[in-house]
């Protein structure tokens, strides 16, 4: 099930402001220091929308911006266990970013999957799981 789709934007507020038209709740503010970046999550029905923002220049999304610029960053997909859905996805070939799950945004625990096992696209797989 879609857990949320994060865009990559150099400005939270200014990236907020432009997509006001297209959301109705609210956005809830953090930083993940361990992962380089703020984030602004807003919820849009059984999912949310997760703007993120580097902490700096040399954190993974703010390469990410130098080399694409703003933009999708990645898909993320809500699953029961993350460590034992990081071991089946190996299993069946694809290549992984986290070979381990860790802590991100909203306490949920994550892993990702390489864009070059699933057709271009970042996925993260998360569970709300502590």
């Amino acid at each position: 099930m879609l857990d949320h789709v994060a865009i990559a934007v150099p400005d939270l507020e200014a990236a907020l402001q432009k997509l006001t038209p297209f959301l109705a709740g609210q956005a809830h503010f953090e930083e993940v220091p361990d992962q380089g970046v703020r984030v602004a999550l807003v919820p849009l029905g059984n999912c949310h929308l997760e703007l993120l923002s580097p902490l700096s220049e040399d954190s993974p999304v703010g390469k990410f911006l130098a080399r694409k610029g703003p933009g999708l960053h990645h898909v993320a997909f809500h699953v029961e266990d993350v460590a034992s859905e990081l071991v089946a996805f190996a299993e069946r070939g694809y290549e992984l970013i986290d070979k381990t799950p860790r802590r991100g945004a909203g306490g949920k625990t994550i892993g990702f999957l390489h864009p070059r096992s699933t057709g271009g696209v970042l996925v993260e797989l998360c569970s709300h799981n502590p």
